[in-house]
């Protein structure tokens, strides 16, 4: 089975299944001398962990992280960077009824047809618990970036037909986690928590979106077609589990555009560099960064295990049934998607951070039992 990893300089390889014994992943291409902690790395899984709230799976998993490879005396050492997250509450028996009949719009029949088998546990490899081996590379992802001066930030901007007002990257950082829903526009959350126990009284579940922004991305990351960032961008957010668009800049509104209307003219700044006078391109242009804050937005479309009766087959038996998801599922996703769009978002970035040579390959000093944290590259405007 391929499709496990994802990166190139900087690449993540995972396994686990949702009710198997753990979770894990190796990160490759980390430079040495990153000062790093299970700490650091068990902030964000907390964020992603389920039994957060009312509106989360009460599924009780601790998300706990153990580093395994990779770290000496509290630093990288360059090598592979093991972790494994154990799974705690597994309960697979509550799937038995769905061994040979799909659950509707799940992975269940695709997978047994493609591999003749399939892990039906919680839906195995394919849940969206595999996720929180994403959000454990992000982690580091995320160090490796800020030591770089780039920061970014995630919030739920839409639950079904409730939209939050547009919000500063200030408002983001600063509301974004005072509410269980992670939207950084606290009345409209308020708004969204009333939605969402609607439609988890009536047994029921609805999407939404979350808006991402990137900010201190120096300009010249990416190429032109295939490597352009947009593009890799665009296959990390649509790995998302029930991710069903991504968009950059002005993304599906770009179609109500003129030219005129949607072309950002040059101007020079203060450093006698050319800028772009608007960002509708999302801080990206043929491909490569402008130097200008990336931003898009990736929509989630409602979970698929709700209570409901539906209607499916026994592939086994050839008859149709009748049959209910029972089990501890979430009636929403963007709350917790929030670490996991964070996570894709700097895995790319630092990607591209090592392909263009940004981000320090190995320890600044070269000298062994010494390492140097406050590296930094000169300025890509400068060179």
């Amino acid at each position: 089975m391929n499709g496990n990893s994802f990166g190139r300089l900087f690449q993540i390889a995972t396994f686990g299944e949702s009710h198997g014994e753990a979770m894990g992943v190796t990160v490759s291409g980390c430079p040495a001398g990153l000062e790093l902690s299970e700490e650091d790395v068990q902030a964000d899984l907390d964020r992603r962990k389920p039994g957060q709230s009312m509106i989360t799976t009460s599924r009780g998993e601790p998300d706990a992280v153990s580093i395994k490879s990779g770290v000496q005396d509290g630093y990288t050492t360059g090598t592979p960077i093991g972790m494994v997250i154990e799974n705690k509450d597994a309960r697979s028996e509550k799937y038995e009824p769905f061994i040979t009949a799909p659950r509707p719009s799940h992975g269940d029949f695709t997978y047994s047809a493609k591999f003749g088998t399939r892990n039906w546990g919680g839906g195995g490899r394919s849940s969206a618990r595999e996720t929180v081996n994403w959000v454990a590379a992000g982690a580091i992802a995320k160090k490796i970036l800020a030591r770089e001066g780039i920061e970014l930030k995630a919030h739920v901007n839409q639950i079904g037909d409730i939209e939050a007002p547009e919000v500063s990257f200030e408002e983001m950082l600063e509301h974004s986690e005072e509410n269980e829903v992670r939207c950084a526009h606290p009345e409209t959350a308020e708004q969204m928590r009333e939605r969402i126990d609607e439609y988890q009284q009536e047994g029921d579940s609805i999407g939404g979106s979350i808006y991402f922004e990137a900010r201190g991305v120096p300009r010249g990351l990416g190429a032109p077609r295939f490597d352009g960032v947009e593009s890799r961008l665009g296959q990390a957010m649509m790995s998302v589990p029930a991710s069903t668009a991504f968009e950059f800049g002005l993304g599906r509104e770009a179609r109500e555009y003129t030219g005129k209307d949607r072309n950002d003219e040059w101007e020079f700044d203060s450093d006698g560099d050319p800028v772009p006078t608007e960002n509708d391109h999302g801080g990206l242009q043929g491909g490569i960064t402008t130097g200008e804050p990336i931003y898009g937005e990736v929509t989630l479309h409602a979970p698929t295990s709700i209570p409901k009766t539906q209607t499916t087959v026994d592939w086994e038996t050839g008859e149709e049934k009748e049959e209910k998801v029972i089990g501890r599922h979430d009636p929403v996703l963007p709350p917790r998607g929030v670490p996991v769009v964070e996570a894709m978002l700097a895995l790319t970035l630092v990607d591209f951070m090592l392909l263009s040579g940004r981000v320090n390959p190995d320890r600044a000093d070269g000298q062994v039992g010494e390492y140097d944290t406050d590296y930094h590259p000169s300025s890509p405007r400068n060179e």
